[in-house]
This record gives C-alpha cells, sequence and structure tokens, in this order.
C-alpha cells in the first residue's frame, strides 16, 4: 500500500493560545489563567478536507475562507478561556460583527485607499503600468506601516510570541524533531507558509492583475479592486504553495526572502511556557490523525 501524502500542519498565534489545523481536526490550545493548559479538538467540516481543498486555484479560495472562519472560531474559544477570570463570556455576534468590520477595513486600507491615493496624481502617470506599479507601492507602505502600528501594542505583542511559538514548533516538527521544548527552542520563528508571506505574495501578484484591468474609469477600478480579491488571493496560495515545495531553490529563496523578512514583525521569541501551549496543540493534531489514519497491513 502506498504511504499516506505528508501532511502539512499549519495554524496560528491566538489569545495566550496556538490553534494548529490538523488533516482532519481543528485544535486550540490555551493557557488559561490558573496556568494549565486546555485543549479544544473539534473535526473539520467536509468543505475543508474534501477534493475542492485540494484542486489547484479553487484551494486558494478555500483556504482563505478556511482561515477566517476557523481563525474566529479558535481566536473566539481562546477569549472566552483567557477571560474567564473575569467570568465573562463575549458574544458570538459581536465577534463576527468585529470580523465583519475587519474585512470592511482591509478592502479600504490596503485595496480602495491605495487606490484613491495614486488617482489623485492620475494626470501625472503616463501609463497604466506605471499607475498600477505607483499604486502597489503605496499599499506594500500601507502594510509595512500597519504592521508597525500593531506590533506596538502590549496585547499584540504578546500574541506575537505565540505566532514564534507555532512557526518553531512546525518547524521542529518537519525537520523530525521531537515535540520537546529543549529541542524547538533552537528552531526559527519564520516559516515558509506563514500568513504574513501569504499577504505580501498576494500584494505584489495584486500589482500585477490590476496592471491587466489597465486604467478605465474610477469606478471600474474600484469595482476591479474588490471583485479580484478572490482571484489574486487564488493566485497567491498556488504561488505560496509552489514555493514552499521548492525551497532549496535560489530563486525561489530570492522570492521568499521579503515576506520571511517580514514575519520579524508579527512573530516574537517565546518562552518555554508558551512552546509548552504550541506542542500541546500540535501533539493532539497529531494524535487525533494518527488514530484516524487506516492501519497498515503487517509484513
Amino acid at each position: 500500500m502506498a504511504e499516506k501524502k505528508k501532511f502539512n500542519y499549519g495554524g496560528q498565534a491566538v489569545i495566550e493560545g496556538v490553534m494548529i489545523r490538523g488533516r482532519e481536526s481543528l485544535v486550540t490550545a490555551v493557557r488559561r489563567p490558573g496556568g494549565d493548559i486546555t485543549i479544544d479538538a473539534r473535526p473539520l467540516p467536509s468543505i475543508y478536507t474534501g477534493r475542492l481543498r485540494r484542486m489547484p486555484l479553487a484551494r486558494g479560495i478555500i483556504v482563505l475562507i478556511e482561515s477566517m472562519v476557523l481563525g474566529i472560531q479558535s481566536l473566539m474559544y481562546s477569549a472566552n478561556v483567557a477571560m474567564q477570570e473575569e467570568a465573562e463570556e463575549i458574544n458570538a455576534k459581536a465577534i463576527w460583527g468585529m470580523v465583519a468590520s475587519g474585512i470592511v477595513l482591509v478592502v479600504v486600507l490596503f485595496f480602495l485607499a491605495p487606490l484613491f491615493l495614486t488617482n489623485l496624481v492620475r494626470s501625472h502617470i503616463p501609463n497604466s503600468v506605471v499607475f498600477n506599479i505607483v499604486e502597489g507601492a503605496i499599499r506594500l507602505a500601507i502594510f509595512i506601516a500597519y504592521l508597525k502600528v500593531v506590533s506596538l501594542l502590549p496585547d499584540i505583542k504578546r500574541v506575537f510570541t505565540y505566532h514564534g511559538a507555532e512557526h518553531k514548533t512546525v518547524n521542529a516538527y518537519e525537520a523530525g524533531e521531537p515535540l520537546e521544548a529543549e529541542a524547538i527552542r533552537n528552531y526559527g520563528k519564520a516559516h515558509v507558509r506563514c500568513g504574513t508571506s501569504f499577504l505580501f505574495t498576494v500584494l505584489i501578484i495584486a500589482i500585477v492583475v490590476f496592471s491587466l484591468v489597465g486604467r478605465p474609469a474610477l469606478w471600474l477600478m474600484v469595482v476591479s479592486r474588490i471583485a479580484l480579491i478572490p482571484v489574486i488571493a487564488a493566485i497567491g496560495y498556488e504561488v505560496t504553495y509552489f514555493s514552499a515545495r521548492h525551497t532549496h531553490h535560489w530563486l525561489v529563496r530570492i522570492i521568499l526572502a521579503p515576506g520571511l523578512l517580514l514575519q520579524s514583525m508579527t512573530t516574537a521569541e517565546p518562552d518555554d511556557s508558551q512552546i509548552e501551549v504550541a506542542i500541546a496543540a500540535m501533539g493532539k493534531a497529531i494524535e487525533i490523525d494518527d488514530a484516524a489514519a487506516p492501519a497498515q497491513p503487517s509484513a
């Protein structure tokens, strides 16, 4: 029987914890206010494990939806655990309201604002290619400035240390190391499949895609900036997926370098207690996947 394809584990940092997306489940490990670790494991819906999730281009859109929905579920869980000390619980409607507001903010800040700022000097830009390069440069500048600002917030800094713990744990696991803090702490806090690198790739691809639209009337450019986001995300995922599988090639390493550099703004060096939380999440996800795997026939 052929060996089952190796699964690429990944996840995200949450409030005082780490979420790991396994082959079969979503696992969130959170440090309680009292100091112990609680784990929430739930099976993944079929849309996130079925054929579409493996189909080129379509999988990029599925992953985008998956990251948003599952990420918010894990964030809600971690927030409620963290607030147990105050005996409060965050309302789900309030969370999803904040998510909707966040999506609008992303579209306005990273896609529409650069367009309107570039349009202010439209008469001084010779052609559509230069127009989109200028717009793309403004978009990147806003993105980097945004990361810099949020990295100054104390609560976000704390989340970024868990982000570093997640990356270190995944890096160590992929290198064949045991899930032990002593081994994991020696690994880097950057990872080629990180969402920060993915977003950077998306912003670069947006320059190319929007250049194909040209420089029509402003309202058409506004529509294109919104309507083409799923297309750009799908292409961005394929570029990230390909790059992660060819990291030994010198050209791929050059392409990956800016995104890896940006991760220094969204990750921080974790302590062993934070690595312990990441280990708990990763270990549980692997345990569930191993239990669900079909038994191999004896030789």
